[in-house]
Order: structure tokens, then sequence, then C-alpha cells
């Protein structure tokens, strides 16, 4: 008997301790308990080292404050052209209000997968199917709008849903497959096409600028050639009016008068000889022998144009002969027109 009542005692005693240790709770950061008295709420415990009331408190639920992310399993939807499509997605979320997340909500993480379920059906039911792949963005922003309505009642924050999969059945891939890969075919040929047009641009291009180049290398040439022979010309009429200035000047002395006629008559000859060699119709003085007629003619006086006759007849005589072809026209020398214009008469032609 002594033996029972001292189990029963030590039994008694170890709950009596297992009771008081367990009302020394210690809180993890970033968890919330919630804490019941009598069966009631009475407090929420944050980070740190708490001291309960045995038998009386006691933690009924312990909330996690980081956010997590809870996966969306998939689930069939209808678009609005009618094509089945299975979508899935992932979800996060944190709790904000531990209080409302363990009383005002059974399940919140049950709830906001099924609340984001068909949210996605109703969003995806209203586009077309090709819309689906583009406004991703859009339904995920409808779903967490939905979600924030309501999530404020569960002591949750939603912060973002992502679609994960949009999948079209297997007739509606290949056909979208076709549909790329003549798309992608077609950029292909625009860009080959556009490459071509733009080879053909530069290719003209560059010829107008090899042909304005060269044009301007003409110009150019043209030009230097322009001012070479304007140089040559000045120069030309330089020596020409210093020569005048210095005949000019030799006219005025004793003697300059002689010298100069006495240079013509020298030019003269030297070009009756020039014109014998031609191979052109000429005309020629009648009587070219008589020289000492053409100088008197020019102003020498007698024996100074005979002398010079003399010298002019040796140099005449060593002209080379005329070539047969030629045919000259005589010309008369002297004074007497008539006697010029009958002997012009009985010259061959």
């Amino acid at each position: 008997m002594g033996l029972l009542t001292g189990g029963i005692w030590a039994a008694l005693i170890l709950f009596v301790v297992y009771k008081f240790a367990r009302s020394i709770r210690l809180v993890p950061n970033r968890k919330a308990f919630i804490v019941e008295r009598l069966g009631k709420y009475h407090q929420t415990l944050g980070p740190g080292f708490h001291v309960l009331l045995p038998f009386i408190d006691q933690v009924a639920y312990q909330q996690d404050l980081r956010e997590m992310a809870i996966e969306v399993p998939p689930q069939e939807a209808f678009t609005r052209d009618n094509v089945k499509v299975e979508v899935d997605g992932v979800l996060y979320i944190s709790v904000e209000d531990p209080e409302k997340a363990s009383y005002g909500i059974t399940d919140y993480r049950y709830a906001a997968i099924q609340l984001a379920q068909t949210t996605t059906r109703s969003v995806v039911g209203v586009l077309d199917l090709d819309r689906t792949f583009e406004e991703r963005d859009e339904i995920n922003k409808k779903v967490v709008s939905v979600l924030d309505e309501v999530a404020d009642t569960w002591g949750i924050k939603v912060h973002r849903y992502e679609i994960k999969n949009i999948v079209p059945p297997n007739t509606v891939r290949d056909a979208m497959e076709q549909q790329m890969a003549a798309e992608r075919q077609r950029r292909a040929l625009l860009a080959q096409s556009e490459g071509q047009k733009q080879a053909m641009i530069n290719d003209s291009e560059g010829r107008k600028q090899e042909m304005i180049n060269a044009s301007e290398g003409e110009k150019a040439k043209f030009i230097n050639e322009a001012q070479g022979q304007a140089q040559e010309i000045l120069s030309i009429a330089q020596a020409t009016a210093e020569s005048i200035r210095k005949m000019g000047a030799a006219l005025t002395v004793d003697g300059g008068a002689d010298a100069i006629r006495l240079r013509l008559s020298q030019k003269y000859i030297k070009n009756l000889g020039n014109l014998a060699n031609a191979s052109a119709r000429v005309l020629m003085p009648a009587d070219i022998s008589r020289i000492d007629e053409l100088l008197k003619a020019v102003g020498l006086d007698a024996e100074s144009a005979k002398a010079e006759a003399a010298r002019l007849r040796e140099e005449a005589k060593a002209l080379p002969p005329r070539q047969p072809r030629t045919a000259a026209l005589k010309v008369p020398v002297g004074p007497a027109p008539e006697a010029a214009a009958s002997e012009d008469t009985k010259a061959p032609v």
C-alpha cells in the first residue's frame, strides 16, 4: 500500500514539474506563439523568453512570420477562343497578423491556393490564347489584387503571384510551332532582302562618290591646265611686250631701222623655206630670186640690199627642193598690181 502511494506521489510530482517546465517558453526569431488562457485567446508571444501560468495558459498555435512560397497545382482553363490550357504557378505570402491567421480561417494556405486557381481560370477565360502568353504580368496582377481583398481577414499578405507554365494541347502546340517556324523564315527572308537592299544602296553610293571624285579630279586637271595655259600666254605676252619695247628702243639709235629691216628679210627667207617643205598648197612670190627688189621694198639702201641679196641667194640655194605634189601660186613682188595679176593667172593651180 505504501509503495503504491509513493508511486502516485512520484507521478504527480513529475507531472507538476513537467507543467512548470512547459510554462517556460523560448520563442525563436520571426515566430509568433498564440497563447490561450482557459481555452480563450489571451496573448501573442513574440521572439524571446516567456513564462506562462501552469495549468491555465497554453500555446495553441505557432505561426511562421517569414515569407513562404506555395506551389499552385496545375489546373485546366479555357480561353475565350475555347482552347483548353493547363496553368500552374507559385504564390508568395506571409503572415502579418498571427491572431487572424490562427482564428480567421482554418488553413490560409489551402484557401490562398484555391482562390488563386479560381481567379486564374476567370482571368484566362476572357483572353484569347495568344494574349494569355503575352499578358502574363496582367494575369499575375489581377490574381494578387483579388487575393488582397480577402487576405486581410485571414491575417496574411499576398506579395506576388507568378504563372509558371501555360500548356496548350499538343495539336495547338504543333500548330503554334509551325506558325513560329513560318514567322522565323519570313523574318529571315526580310532580313536578307534588307541586307541586299542596303548592299545595293552602299554600292550605288560608292559609285556615285567615285564619279564625284573623278569629276573633281577632271575639274582640278582642267583648272590646272587652264592656269598653266594662262601663265604661258601671260609669259609670252610679257616676252613679246619686252621684245617690242626693245625693238622700239632700237629704232631710236643709229642703224636700228636697217637692222630691223634686215631681220624681217631673214625671217621672210626662212619662212619661204618652211613653206617649200610643206605638203599643202601655198602662195609664193612670182620670182623669189629677185631678193634685192624685196630688200629695197623693206627700205634697205642699194648697196646694203645687194650685199644682203647675195647672201640670201646663197641661203636659198641651200634650201631643199619643193615636193612635186605641192602647187605653188606665184605672187608678184613689186609695186605693179597689174603685172602681179597677170602672173597669177599664168601660175598652175
